[in-house]
């Protein structure tokens, strides 16, 4: 009887890394569906496929990070439903999705990673342009993020200055991959 060895979270940081470039390497991305929770969840299962048992899966308890309760499991999936129907036509709108998807968290662990690019190519499909994460300091992204349920304008005016046409760009993916595994990093 094998064994399966648990990994720790900073195992999963190192090891989903490249997966998570072989997203755009692979050309896989222009395959994941845009704006909808099958697509967060062929991003989250990419990444995270064989590092998490609940790779792809929406979660079903609830969780909270430093004091923040995220949507219910009971009503995750009416929330998700809710989230999808969301209209994508500008920025605000788009930022306004993304903050709900974040409230959601509809994996137990790695929803920033997934749903940033998740972000990315809404934005690609929409509006032509990305976000060039390097250009948001994680404190401030952090701390925008954390109010965004109640205001959401920090984390709108943080994405909107950060924002790049250079939507097919490795350079600007990759680092963007760096940067978002960086503001998970525990400093």
């Amino acid at each position: 009887m094998g064994m399966k060895a648990i990994l720790s979270e900073n195992d999963i940081l190192i090891l989903s890394k490249p997966k998570a470039y072989g997203l755009f390497d692979s050309g896989m991305i222009n395959d994941i569906e845009v704006g909808t929770v099958k697509g967060l969840q062929q991003i989250h299962a990419y990444i995270f496929g064989g590092l998490y048992d609940f790779a792809g899966k929406i979660r079903d308890k609830n969780i909270s990070k430093a004091g923040f309760a995220f949507a219910s499991a009971q009503y995750l999936a009416d929330n998700l439903k809710k989230i999808e129907a969301m209209p994508e036509t500008d920025l605000k709108s788009i930022v306004s999705k993304y903050v709900e998807m974040n409230i959601a968290h509809p994996f137990m662990e790695g929803n920033g990673r997934s749903t940033r690019i998740w972000l990315d190519l809404i934005l690609k499909k929409n509006l032509s342009l990305c976000v060039d994460w390097s250009k948001i300091d994680k404190k401030d992204y952090l701390t925008a993020m954390e109010k965004s349920p109640v205001n959401g304008s920090l984390i709108f005016g943080l994405i909107e200055k950060a924002l790049t046409d250079k939507i097919n760009d490795r350079e600007i993916f990759i680092k963007g991959i760096d940067y978002s595994y960086y503001y998970e990093s525990e400093e």
